[in-house]
């Protein structure tokens, strides 16, 4: 066995036990993982609450990194503790997709779904893996923009279909499948670069979906070229619309300082979900130059595009949806008190599956656990049924701290919470 898979043996053996060891046999040093957003301590968390559905009792910090910034210092002004809602007392957790009224009405019972991660990027059995949980809890995991495996068609209601500027794998049948179509004009780990997949990751495999030339890398233009206006952005809309009329249309942008400007403009354009993606977010294979000084961090687009919608007289007809560095259940009731309606989850889905975050994503071998990889022989490390019970239970996790989260603040229903900037305070440090 080489050292690689002595690495990859005793890690898996680690998350089969229930406790977790960073696997050091391959260095010379002491074990070292993360960084101040994704502490070892909120790697670990997540690990364990992917293993068992419940988050740590043994002094794990899993609500906080330590950024010194953003969600990192944002804290809850709860109630005093005779004025939480009983225990047993039902704490509503779903919101709809689609506020328009004259379209189809989707309701999810949890206040997330997955982003979009590509064939490519990830391989095809995660991809099967977070189909699986989204099924399992009735929610969505998208495709990202690398086409649509015919291994996820069985879990085709709950699939999110992506058309981004490579326009890569996209056909009418993919979107045919799709109850929501994902329009992805800028991504907030990379706004004004575009999407890159590099010749190492675009195996035989990943070229016959992605319709192009096995081992190229393959670079996604920034922006759409045929979108310059909100009335080119409308075209692209009702091309979809014409295709699949019962689809929801859902528009990702990453946050520049006119973000509020953009997401009015989305609206009526015909949008349903305006997923605003901010900074921080991405795997590691997004240049850190680029996560950390373009994009607007999520906490600050939030409540700006939130007020402005209230200010326009349309917040009640769109669903707000914000990612880029969403990483916790305390995370997802932060974002939702800026003023989301909910969250999409990228990273925190892969660490709960073992990513180390090494930042090594960007090369087809590059992952020594089976997930942002191409390589067929590491992709076999991830069982897609193991995969998708390990995503369900940190749902059930995030479910239950979001649902205590409400009790202590007062609150019977996720969607009390949206915008409620006064129930935030700084955390004392």
């Amino acid at each position: 066995m080489t050292v690689d898979a002595r690495i990859v043996e005793k890690h898996r053996e680690a998350l089969r036990r229930g406790f977790h060891v960073w696997p050091t046999l391959a260095f010379n040093r002491p074990p070292a993982m993360g960084d101040a957003r994704w502490t070892a301590d909120l790697i670990l968390a997540t690990w364990y609450q992917a293993e068992t559905g419940r988050p740590p009792d043994n002094g794990l910090e899993y609500r906080v990194g330590a950024s010194g910034g953003g969600f990192d210092v944002l804290d809850f002004k709860f109630l005093p503790k005779e004025k939480w809602l009983p225990e047993d007392e039902p704490i509503d957790t779903s919101i709809p997709l689609n506020r328009r009224p004259h379209d189809r009405r989707v309701e999810i019972p949890i206040p997330w779904y997955g982003a979009g991660m590509s064939f490519g990027s990830v391989s095809e059995q995660i991809m099967l893996a977070r189909a699986k949980a989204a099924q399992q809890w009735r929610t969505f995991t998208s495709t990202g923009e690398g086409g649509y495996p015919d291994s996820l068609v069985p879990y085709k209601d709950h699939v999110i279909t992506q058309i981004a500027t490579g326009m890569f794998g996209v056909r009418e049948e993919t979107i045919l499948r799709a109850p929501i179509v994902e329009f992805k004009y800028a991504q907030g780990a990379k706004p004004g670069l575009g999407g890159h997949l590099l010749g190492d990751k675009a195996t035989v495999a990943v070229a016959k979906m992605r319709e192009s030339v096995p081992w190229v890398s393959l670079f996604s233009p920034f922006p759409f070229h045929s979108v310059y206006s909100v009335e080119d952005h409308k075209k692209h809309i009702d091309w979809v619309k014409a295709i699949h009329p019962e689809t929801l249309i859902s528009v990702k942008v990453s946050t520049p300082t006119d973000i509020d400007m953009v997401a009015v403009g989305s609206y009526y354009a015909g949008a349903h979900i305006i997923h605003i993606d901010g900074g921080y977010g991405g795997t590691g294979a997004a240049p850190e130059i680029a996560k950390k000084n373009i994009a607007m961090p999520i906490e600050l687009a939030l409540p700006k595009v939130h007020r402005f919608l209230i200010q326009e007289g349309i917040r009640d007809e769109v669903v707000l949806m914000a990612s880029g560095g969403i990483r916790t259940a305390y995370d997802i009731a932060r974002a939702i008190a800026l003023g989301a309606d909910g969250v999409v989850l990228g990273t925190t889905e892969l660490v709960a599956l073992g990513c180390t975050r090494c930042s090594n994503c960007e090369r087809g071998r590059g992952c020594p656990f089976g997930l942002t990889t191409t390589d067929p022989e590491l992709a076999e490390l991830v069982d897609p049924d193991w995969g998708a019970g390990r995503l369900s239970r940190l749902y059930a996790s995030f479910q239950l701290q979001l649902r205590d989260i409400l009790r202590r603040l007062g609150l019977r229903s996720v969607r009390e919470l949206r915008g409620r900037t006064d129930l935030l305070v700084y955390r004392k440090t």
